[in-house]
């Protein structure tokens, strides 16, 4: 059985998880263009790349706002999206620190628009049900739309809860920002197109500190991580950052069958998918394992 192992002994993240299986083998260049059944190309360009975390030579994923989504997702960004994929750090002062070790080996992609269709913006937020509406319209095939679908439920019910909103009245301020959007149906995108048939994880670790999101100041992991994590195997450690995003714990949650060690397993392809922060003496890498299982 071809069998993805997240070992996640840095955290996870919706983008670590995209880089690391474009560096294991998967064609992002095709994950682009099933992307585009979204239509909501005008309001991105995706751009990945080589980069050296600690020593360990990576792909670093990004989706780069174009100045459309920044306007209307204006909003989303202003009440702190590093709750959700720490990106604005990238642009703001991560970004050439990132790309030091090997810009010249990122491809960027996606800047011919001619689709003259309304975003599915408003006012820098998505609900859940445009969500929904958005991945049942846009006909991906039946693997990708059910493991989006069942990815972002997963989050919608853990903000509704921590909200005390019902499924439907749940607004996406960070995890319905355009990135989160492409990170979530990438990973589906990219996980069917490497045929994986199951999907095993190490345990979680979440970090510690806190972080500012847009109700204040909060511990990590943050609420809606920590109840999306609900059944989930945690683990510890002492680095003082938010290692798990909602994103990264609810593609997880959602896919693995199992938490633990690594399967026994003929080993195929490793990839290496960095995080945006950079730790001092640890490689802010997710590892996926992909090989044959019994």
């Amino acid at each position: 059985m071809r069998t993805l192992y997240f070992d996640c002994f840095s955290g996870i993240s919706g983008d670590m998880v995209i880089g690391a299986l474009i560096d294991a083998g998967a064609d992002p260049v095709q994950m682009e263009e099933e992307l585009k059944k979204l239509n909501i190309e005008e309001e991105y360009n995706l751009s990945w790349g080589k980069v050296v975390k600690n020593g360990i030579t990576s792909i670093k994923f990004n989706v780069i706002l174009t100045s459309k989504s920044e306007q209307t997702l204006q909003h989303s960004h202003s009440h702190g999206h590093e709750h959700s994929h720490s990106h604005e750090h990238e642009h703001s002062h991560g970004h050439e620190h990132e790309h030091s070790h090997g810009h010249e080996h990122e491809h960027s992609h996606g800047h011919e628009h001619n689709h003259s269709h309304v975003p599915h913006s408003h006012h820098g937020s998505r609900t859940y049900k445009q969500i929904v509406e958005a991945i049942n319209e846009a006909n991906f095939n039946e693997s990708v739309t059910n493991m989006s679908l069942a990815i972002f439920k997963k989050i919608g019910e853990a903000e509704g809860h921590i909200h005390g909103l019902p499924l439907d009245k749940v607004h996406f301020h960070e995890v319905g920002a355009v990135d989160s959007i492409i990170d979530i149906i990438g990973a589906a995108i990219l996980i069917d197109q490497l045929g994986i048939e199951s999907v095993q994880s190490s345990a979680i670790p979440t970090g510690s500190g806190h972080i500012h999101i847009d109700h204040g100041i909060y511990p990590v992991p943050a609420p809606a991580t920590l109840e999306i994590l609900k059944g989930v195997p945690i683990a510890s450690n002492d680095i003082r950052s938010e290692l798990a995003t909602p994103t990264g714990a609810a593609i997880a949650a959602v896919l693995a069958e199992t938490f633990g060690s690594p399967p026994a397993m003929t080993v195929e392809s490793i990839g290496y998918g960095a995080g945006t922060k950079t730790f001092e003496n640890h490689p802010n890498v997710l590892r996926v394992i992909i090989g044959e299982t019994q």
